[in-house]
This record gives structure tokens, C-alpha cells and sequence, in this order.
């Protein structure tokens, strides 16, 4: 490295001494500098020199080319993704002025981002009372799935920290000898000695137990989630931490969906698993058996591909059991989800259960023309044992037709997307006047009488 180079840093430097859990006069004491200095390169108002580069990774015992990078490239894809928003569009804002903002004002940048996740938010908690059915009462549920939705179900820096635990954890062999490393063993016990429980932290013993009839991908997730609340809880509150909460159950909810994320990014790296999801081209089964974890969990793991500079295919992911009821639902695909009720009893989604454990493909149209690929297929939870109960659920991850020709599925389907089947995304919000499956009429629509006539579909319902 020539002796004279100088690189901006601020975001990075500031980043890396969080992590660190160190302060600027900290910092200042061990690289020998004034704090002043190190509060100037963080703002980029000072280069960080070669010299100072080689003291960081020296005092730290960090990767030189790692620090020697010349920006942050995630802090400025994220902004330069927050800057593309439509809210903006009329701004003519250039690819340098970002480039330059976050560079010169990163403090500034660092709020504008934060700002524009409050303001998704805000806009998602609008679309949820748009439909006429809002509650003043709040909704801890739809809470943690705005947070979600605001962020496209997609955290880069936790990402980033599950990928050096999983390192640690194959450094020593696997998770069990990883928590015997801690101090923590791994007993398996009977269901009736559970309680009720499928994993259980016990500190008296310092051990780990959990119900001996989970399989083994359910076994491996509860031991990564047990992982992830014992070591990266300083990660999950931080990402927690970007947005305030109304009811104390929204953020106990955020905060376990943020444990669930951590511990299927644990089982499933970001860099090797998009690797792999882009090389057998979205193979859900086969990306099953080479992670070893469930078909579900795969499909969890695909909604989270949008780390910027490294996305896979944009998914949305949604889970509903026999009775049409929905358990879960994930958007990173732009999926116009009904905020309350059901979804479309046309889609195959609801017909799974006539086949269960096999994979339907579907071309589905909204009523606005937009398509979308979908693959559906029922997965089982619980049992293990006989006589043990278990649930059957239907799953479906779908992409937006921009997207489809990368899946290994869209390939050997013979429908195609001009004969895509004609979805609605909730009867009250959608208006295709003929819909026989209907079971109430459209917000905003006069329903005709039928003293003289009754037409085949449930609603006779006026022009206008």
C-alpha cells in the first residue's frame, strides 16, 4: 500500500467502533490520537491515512483490506436505494450528489436513512386502515409485520454478523460442541418431561433441552435460534432499535421474528446460500438437502435475498392453513397482501391440500394486469411420535414476472403468463364483476337489486 493514500471512511470507521463497543476517546487512547480526530474521520471531514489504516488493523487484529475499502458499499447502496424511492422522483438527484452526500455528511445520510424506513412504516400502517376496517385498538401483529415490510424482510449488518458466528460455529465443529464450548450441553427429553416445550434454556444445569420428537432441521433451528438469543442479542436489538413501537407485544413479536431471521441466517449464510439459490436456480428441494434444513425454511430464508450489490430473486412468502386463516406472511416482492381478511379462494394456494407434500406452479394476474409466478406446496409441523398432533399448512413463495425466467420452475411450466389465473387480493378490495367465488361485495361498489334479474356471480354490482 503507498505510504501517502488517504480514504474517506467515516460510516465504516463509525461502524467498525460500535462494534467494537469502544468510544472516540477510547479509540483516540489506543491509536495514540486526539478524540477530536477520530470524531473528524468519522464525520469524512478527515482521510483516514495508510499509516492509520495499518495502526487500526494492528491495535484491533482486523483485515487490512477490509478497513482499505474506499467506501462503505452497503451504507451507500442502501442510500442510493432510499434516494430511488418515487417519494423523490420528480428531484433528478444524480448517482455522484448521492455518492458525495453520503460521503461528505454521513451522519446526515445515516438519518435520512433511518427517516425513510419511519416514513414506510407510516405508509404501511396507512394502507392497513385504507380499506375501511381500521381499529383504534393497536395491533401488535400488524406492528411487526410493517417493521418487516418497511425493511423488506432484508438485514444486512445482522447478515453480516450471522455469517462470522456460523464461521465460529463450523470452526468448532457443529452447534453442540459449539455450546459445549460455552459451557451449555444438549440433552434430548421426552415430550411429557418438556412440558409443552420444544426448547428450554435451563441455567441451573447449564444445558440446553429440547423435545426429542422435533426432526432433525427443526432440532438444528431451535438449537441456532438458542444461538442467536445468547450471541447476538447486542445485533437484534440494534436492528430492533431503528423503529419505536406502540404496544409492547409489537416489539416482543419484532424481536422474536428477528431471532427466527438470525437463526435461518445462522443455518444458512447469506453469501454461500445466494450463491447456491442462484446456481441451482431457486431448486427449493435441492437447497433443502444441501443445508440440510426444511423445505419451509428455505422458503423463509429466499424472502431475505436483498443485502444490496448481492440480491437474489425478490420473493413474498405467505402460510395459511385449511381453514384459509393467515399464520404468516413475508414481502419482498412488492405482493399487494390483503391488510385484513383472507386472500383469493381462486388461487392454488387454497387448493394445495388436495395434494399435499407436492409443488404446484402458478401464473397468477392481479386485477390491475400484474403477474406474478407463484409455487405452492403443504408442509407439516409437528408429530414425531405416534398420535403426536400435527398441522398441515400451505405455503406459497411467489415472484413478480420480471423475475420468473430465473426460477428452475418457470421453465418446464406449460401454462404461461397470458393465461395467468385471474386472482384478486381480497374480495372486499377487488373488482372483477364476475368473480363466482366472491364472498362479499367490493368497498365502494352499489350492489343491484335482483327483483327482475340475478346474475351467476354472488353480487350483482352497478357500473359505478
Amino acid at each position: 500500500m503507498a505510504k501517502d493514500r488517504s480514504v474517506f471512511l467515516g460510516p465504516r470507521l463509525r461502524r467498525l467502533r460500535r462494534e467494537l463497543g469502544v468510544t472516540q476517546a477510547a479509540m483516540a487512547s489506543d491509536l495514540d490520537v486526539s478524540p477530536s480526530y477520530i470524531a473528524l474521520m468519522e464525520r469524512n471531514q478527515r482521510p483516514v491515512t495508510a499509516d492509520m489504516l495499518l495502526r487500526l488493523a494492528e491495535t484491533y487484529r482486523l483485515d487490512i483490506a477490509t478497513l482499505a475499502a474506499a467506501r462503505d458499499d452497503d451504507f451507500a447502496a442502501r442510500l442510493k436505494a432510499a434516494l430511488n424511492d418515487p417519494l423523490f422522483g420528480d428531484l433528478e438527484i444524480t448517482p455522484m450528489e448521492i455518492e458525495d452526500f453520503g460521503n461528505s455528511f454521513p451522519g446526515a445520510a445515516d438519518a435520512l436513512l433511518r427517516l425513510h424506513a419511519a416514513y414506510q412504516e407510516s405508509q404501511l400502517a396507512l394502507a392497513d386502515h385504507g380499506d375501511g376496517a381500521g381499529d383504534a385498538t393497536p395491533d401488535p401483529v400488524a406492528e411487526a409485520r410493517r417493521f418487516l415490510s418497511a425493511r423488506r424482510n432484508s438485514f444486512p449488518a445482522l447478515d453480516d454478523a450471522c455469517e462470522d458466528l456460523a464461521r465460529k460455529i463450523e470452526a468448532a465443529g457443529g452447534r453442540e460442541p459449539y455450546l459445549s464450548g460455552r459451557g451449555l450441553n444438549v440433552r434430548r427429553l421426552p415430550s411429557d418431561v418438556m412440558t409443552d416445550s420444544l426448547r428450554r434454556l435451563d441455567q441451573h444445569r447449564n444445558e440446553i433441552v429440547i423435545d426429542e420428537r422435533l426432526d432433525r432441521a427443526s432440532a438444528a433451528f431451535q438449537l441456532s435460534l438458542q444461538i442467536a438469543y445468547l450471541d447476538l442479542r447486542d445485533e437484534i436489538d440494534a436492528a430492533l432499535n431503528q423503529s419505536s413501537f406502540k404496544t409492547e407485544n409489537g416489539r416482543k413479536l419484532t424481536r422474536r421474528s428477528l431471532a427466527n431471521y438470525a437463526a435461518g441466517a445462522l443455518l444458512m449464510p447469506y453469501r454461500a446460500f445466494v450463491r447456491a439459490a442462484e446456481a441451482r436456480r431457486y431448486d427449493l428441494e435441492a437447497l433443502s438437502r444441501q443445508f440440510r434444513v426444511s423445505f419451509e425454511q428455505v422458503a423463509h430464508r429466499l424472502t431475505t435475498l436483498q443485502r444490496p450489490g448481492e440480491e437474489g430473486v425478490p420473493f413474498f412468502f405467505i402460510r395459511v392453513d385449511p381453514a384459509g386463516n393467515i399464520s404468516k406472511r413475508l414481502d419482498g416482492a412488492g405482493f399487494p397482501f390483503a391488510r385484513h381478511g383472507g386472500s383469493c379462494p381462486l388461487w392454488s394456494l387454497h387448493h394445495a391440500f388436495r395434494r399435499p407434500r407436492e409443488i404446484i406452479t402458478e401464473w397468477v394476474e392481479l386485477p390491475d394486469g400484474e403477474r406474478f409466478f407463484t409455487i405452492v406446496r403443504t408442509v407439516t409441523a409437528g408429530g414425531g411420535a405416534y398420535g403426536a398432533p400435527r398441522v398441515e399448512r400451505a405455503i406459497a413463495l411467489g415472484c413478480s414476472q420480471d423475475h420468473a425466467s430465473r426460477l428452475i420452475y418457470a421453465g418446464d411450466q406449460a401454462q404461461t403468463p397470458e393465461r395467468a389465473s385471474p386472482i384478486g387480493v381480497n374480495c372486499k378490495l377487488c373488482h372483477r364483476m364476475d368473480c363466482i367465488a366472491r364472498s362479499e361485495p367490493p368497498i365502494g361498489r352499489q350492489i343491484l337489486a335482483d327483483d327482475y334479474r340475478r346474475s351467476s356471480a354472488p353480487f350483482g354490482l352497478a357500473d359505478n
